[in-house]
């Protein structure tokens, strides 16, 4: 496997993006994964995008930042995340990207935590799904790019926790415009044996994002990346691994050992 690694755009130091991308080059990585905040204003950044592609920095994928979904409960809600994550697919096409990641709902319910049964059926919540998928997809697939469905833990959303339900929602769409984004931390939680998972769903993996157990960077905690490396070799997976973690010790230090860390880890 061709080892890609990209960094979260918030874990570098401030400045510019070009900025950035020259840290994040020198520390080893390949690319920069940016963050889409609400309000559109993923888009009012275009022409810093533009930009920065110009000068050479590789943005190849965008995650949300967002507060509300595709998943809310609410049905204005729901309508802004999808005109939000449409105008954010708009803006990675333009600026040469293969795609955007997102999850169903972030924070908003869990089956875990009081009062354990949500205000919606588990047909209510397909249903919803459904809809939100089909029109981004369609909408990704006119672009050109690719919207990554991103299973979260159970305790951050009470819908899509493991690889196969969203494989599920995904080929119940019948667009090849949507592909599972795998992120390992909560694939750690949520999955019986995370390299079966990868396996299992080898045709559906379209991202990867990368933090050990504790969330922290991979290399601080106790998750088998050489299993979870060598399940990516296996398919054939030639993306990107996009550090999306918090740091523990001295920041800079800590993103700087990522891409040492899982090439070590993959070899």
């Amino acid at each position: 496997m061709l080892l890609k690694t990209a960094v979260q755009e918030q874990l570098l130091p401030q400045g510019t993006l070009q900025a950035k991308w020259d840290f994040a080059q020198a520390a080893g990585y390949d690319a920069i994964e940016l963050r889409a905040k609400g309000d559109f204003h993923f888009a009012s950044r275009l022409d810093e995008l533009r930009q920065a592609r110009k000068d050479g920095v590789v943005m190849p994928t965008v995650c949300v930042d967002m507060l509300h979904f595709l998943g809310a409960f609410d049905q204005d809600l729901r309508r802004d995340a999808v005109a939000q994550l449409k105008s954010q697919l708009t803006v990675i096409a333009e600026i040469g990207g293969l795609g955007a990641q997102t999850p169903a709902s972030y924070g908003m319910f869990s089956r875990r935590l009081p009062p354990f049964e949500p205000p919606r059926t588990e047909e209510e919540d397909r249903e919803i799904l459904l809809a939100g998928l089909a029109e981004l997809g369609e909408h990704a697939r006119k672009e050109g790019v690719t919207l990554f469905l991103e299973p979260l833990n159970r305790y951050e959303d009470h819908m899509v926790n493991r690889l196969e339900q969203a494989a599920g929602l995904i080929r119940a769409t019948g667009l090849d415009s949507i592909r599972i984004g795998i992120d390992s931390y909560h694939m750690n939680i949520e999955e019986s044996d995370p390299a079966a998972a990868i396996l299992a769903h080898a045709d559906l993996i379209g991202h990867a994002q990368v933090s050990d157990s504790n969330r922290f960077q991979p290399g601080a905690g106790h998750l088998d990346w050489p299993a979870w490396l060598s399940a990516l070799h296996t398919i054939g997976y030639d993306g990107y691994l996009a550090a999306e973690c918090r740091l523990t010790g001295e920041p800079l230090e800590a993103v700087r050992s990522i891409p040492a860390f899982l090439r070590g880890s993959g070899a």
